[in-house]
């Protein structure tokens, strides 16, 4: 019994030591982190604020003015159209990619001749630099001079302005948007299409299921959540877009083309007013959490395991 009761003490002596206060050890590791994050990610959000809580032109000392930047956008007719260009250009670069992305991810999962050859073929624009991008479809875009009138010319179709009207300047930068990062998608989706077990496929070929029931009703919702993913990083990517945009059109013709990044660019590098574009920033950051909150909630609303697909 003596012995027993000696190991029970010495088991609490050792649970005891365990709790007990000791010098953080780990501190001289974590500091560095500490230091970077802030200079890096937090200093410059916190600047980013009071700067926008200031009347602050270039040249000029800042005045604070509290929230008089946020209190003038609303009234901002060129924020206001911005903010819609933004939208517009960025469910179209979106939903194209995507529609597009999930259809050539459904061919190349399928085996056929040379199918590595144009897997590869395929996702070449993905690797091409935006501007230089830019500078070849501003040239296929040219009304006179431009191959893409050409070949509306062969079908029998009259020729378009394309970047160089109002009505047809946003379709058309989607147009170079979907044709680079369609391949983006297309690899995602890949990537979910192969992860899927043969079982299914099948079961569905026994019953006599059809290419497109066996993708309506299999593929599709297995791979949703790699489609969701892919929807995330095209909403950031797109909603963000500045290179393409400006290097193609700068916002025009007039303001037609405008998002919020080039209208940021011009507040902060043309007229100068840092305290105005700072407002303009947190609100820009703002949209990007609340369009990622919204499908990270639409996500968490998807009940993958009852569909077939997991979390």
């Amino acid at each position: 019994m003596s012995e027993l009761t000696a190991v029970q003490r010495l088991a609490v002596e050792v649970e005891t030591a365990k709790h007990a206060w000791r010098p953080i050890s780990y501190w001289p590791f974590v500091i560095p982190a500490m230091i970077v994050v802030l200079a890096v990610i937090i200093f410059p959000w916190a600047y980013t604020i009071w700067m926008s809580l200031h009347e602050w032109k270039v040249g000029s000392q800042p005045t604070f003015v509290g929230f008089a930047n946020y209190l003038r956008l609303p009234s901002d007719a060129r924020f206001v159209e911005s903010v819609w260009h933004t939208l517009v250009y960025t469910a179209l670069s979106v939903a194209l990619p995507l529609i597009l992305g999930t259809l050539a991810a459904v061919i190349f999962n399928s085996k056929f001749p040379l199918r590595g050859f144009f897997r590869g073929l395929f996702i070449l624009p993905m690797m091409a630099t935006p501007v230089a991008i830019a500078l070849v479809w501003t040239m296929m875009f040219h009304p006179q001079l431009g191959v893409l009138n050409y070949l509306l010319a062969l079908v029998g179709l009259p020729p378009s302005l394309w970047v160089f009207h109002p009505a047809t300047v946003i379709p058309s930068l989607v147009l170079v948007e979907t044709w680079q990062w369609t391949p983006l998608v297309m690899l995602i989706v890949l990537g979910g299409l192969s992860a899927i077990p043969s079982e299914p496929y099948e079961s569905a070929q026994i019953d006599g299921a059809t290419p497109w029931q066996t993708f309506r009703f299999i593929s599709l919702p297995m791979i949703m959540p790699f489609l969701f993913i892919a929807a995330m990083i095209r909403m950031i990517d797109a909603v963000k877009s500045f290179d393409i945009i400006f290097a193609i059109t700068q916002g025009g013709p007039g303001s037609a083309s405008e998002t919020i990044n080039l209208y940021l660019y011009s507040v902060a590098f043309v007229y100068y007013d840092v305290g105005y574009a700072s407002a303009v920033v947190v609100v820009f950051f703002a949209l990007i959490v609340a369009l990622a909150g919204a499908l990270l909630h639409l996500r968490q609303r998807t009940h993958w395991n009852d569909t077939g697909g997991s979390a």
